[in-house]
């Protein structure tokens, strides 16, 4: 008995590593978050038990304990595909998961798969690191939450030029912009905001630290450094 932690890319099913592909098509039982995956949840057999545990029309979000209970559960009964945005262990609670699964005894099978983080930039071709331009990139949750061991200081990491890439910042990005700019940062760094990277839906928007992009749905992936004004694909509608 094996919870699989499958990370499911950014959204596009085509994006699947073949590892994920075949676990997800071999499924007898598959937890995931929110109605967005639903493309990728439907290749799993028609007879699999689905759990959507995120978000959703007429369903409150369960909260962390409750999600790593049911996966416990679940997970004395025999596989389970739990499939996790991006990649398990890149700012999606998958480490939280598999810490509770190794605790209750459970095996826990980590399959990789592409970040946003990597996946966004990549689609609204932006480079992260140009030799020409920069050659580090940090990358950095952009949530507030009082279970962080240490919230990120946007200050240092003004501080610290290359590409900055926020992840799950929304909420929070013009308190974020004006803190790098005290941190160092200059005013007119460009920003660029991706949302829905790689879907039908996607979007992308760029300005700077002081002029920043228009409000996106969720999820938005930020890209902070000269490289977010480069557009190297025409695959996609952008707006500036």
């Amino acid at each position: 008995m094996t919870v699989h932690l499958v990370g499911a890319g950014p959204g596009d099913p085509s994006l699947l590593t073949l590892a994920a592909a075949e676990l997800i098509r071999g499924a007898r039982v598959v937890v995931y978050d929110r109605p967005s995956m639903d493309a990728i949840v439907a290749l799993a057999p028609e007879a699999a038990e689905r759990h959507v545990v995120g978000l959703a029309p007429g369903q409150r979000a369960l909260p962390q304990a409750e999600v790593n209970a049911l996966l416990v559960e679940l997970g004395r009964q025999g596989d389970v595909v739990r499939l996790k945005s991006g990649d398990p262990f890149v700012a999606s609670r998958g480490g939280e998961e598999a810490i509770a699964l190794r605790d209750a005894g459970i095996a826990v099978n980590v399959i990789p798969g592409v970040s946003s983080a990597l996946a966004a930039p990549a689609a609204a071709g932006i480079p992260l690191m140009l030799r020409q331009n920069s050659v580090t990139a940090t990358f950095v949750s952009g949530d507030d939450d009082d279970e962080h061991a240490e919230p990120p200081d946007w200050h240092a990491l003004g501080a610290l030029g290359g590409t900055l890439v926020i992840l799950t910042g929304r909420g929070h990005i013009r308190r974020i912009s004006a803190a790098l700019i005290e941190g160092g940062r200059a005013p007119d760094t460009p920003i660029a905001a991706i949302s829905a990277a790689s879907r039908d839906r996607q979007k992308i928007l760029r300005g700077t630290l002081t002029d920043l992009p228009a409000p996106l749905p969720p999820p938005v992936t930020f890209v902070v450094g000269t490289a977010a004004a480069l557009e190297l694909t025409c695959t996609s509608p952008t707006a500036s």
